[in-house]
């Protein structure tokens, strides 16, 4: 197995290609079945039929600083 990956021969490759495809599979598997909703979980549901927040009158910021441009 050679030390350098710019020198490396074909095997060398084909191990590291190996590797990371082992390696991508279990993060896959692992992420498949960390998020999967067992029979015994309750979702929140949220019901939208209304605003949560309603709108309030308008304000206005000023400021009377004039900046000097020299």
């Amino acid at each position: 197995m050679s030390e350098s990956l710019r020198s490396a021969d074909r095997n060398t490759h084909l191990r590291i290609v190996a590797v990371a495809l082992v390696a991508l599979t279990v993060v896959v598997t692992i992420g498949i079945y960390a998020r999967e909703i067992g029979p015994g979980t309750v979702m929140a549901g949220v019901k939208a039929d209304r605003p949560v927040l309603k709108a309030g009158q308008t304000s206005t910021y000023t400021d009377n600083a004039t900046s000097a441009v020299r």
